[in-house]
């Protein structure tokens, strides 16, 4: 998966375009800026340089050095520093209750993986903190727009109650979306969506 990651962000365009996710940009105004916000499988960066800009304490992660690379020449030509770690996983070590936020934005993980991940990252999230997260839903497979193309890699509103059950959630909808995000993300695609905050 990850020389996958790396082959495609190796090209030279950004292929999920440089302009911030939507529904993360509509809704990351809930959160007063300086507070934390970490970024998983934040791939080209352009969601953490968005924050950046808007004067978060922004920490970004991916497996993949080529999204990293991409990321710090988006966040150059921003005029803004960005964190960026590149690791496994199983190596980001945090004290828990330690971010104010934390953005999933189309971070489709494995999964033999993913339970045991969402729930570190609940962990990770101060009591109160936020979750903001978008992501492609199993019906996706009937579009075209991009996204995985296994359901077990893809979501539905039943897994993602139970793949963080110590957040209550402000709202929680599958919708049908025009996407506009690059090459990989283009047309009608159904997508999960939610806004949760830690108990």
């Amino acid at each position: 998966m990850k020389s996958f990651w790396d082959e495609r962000y190796s090209e030279t365009e950004f292929i999920y375009g440089k302009n911030p996710n939507e529904y993360f940009a509509q809704n990351v105004t809930m959160l007063k800026p300086g507070v934390k916000l970490f970024f998983p499988a934040e791939g080209e960066g352009r969601n953490a340089v968005y924050a950046a800009q808007k004067g978060f304490d922004v920490l970004a992660w991916d497996q993949s050095e080529a999204a990293r690379n991409k990321a710090e020449i988006l966040a150059n030509e921003r005029k803004v520093n960005l964190k960026y770690l590149v690791c496994d996983w199983n190596d980001l070590h945090f004290t828990n209750d330690y971010f104010d936020a934390i953005i999933l934005i189309y971070a489709h993980f494995p999964p033999s993986i993913r339970p045991a991940l969402h729930e570190q990252l609940t962990h990770w999230l101060k009591p109160g903190g936020l979750i903001i997260f978008e992501a492609f839903s199993k019906d996706q497979l009937k579009y075209e727009s991009g996204g995985p193309k296994s359901a077990d890699m893809l979501f539905d509103e039943a897994e993602v109650l139970s793949e963080f059950p110590s957040m209550n959630f402000v709202n929680l909808r599958t919708d049908v979306i025009d996407l506009n995000e690059g090459k990989y993300h283009a047309g009608k695609g159904s997508v999960v969506r939610f806004i949760a905050i830690k108990q």
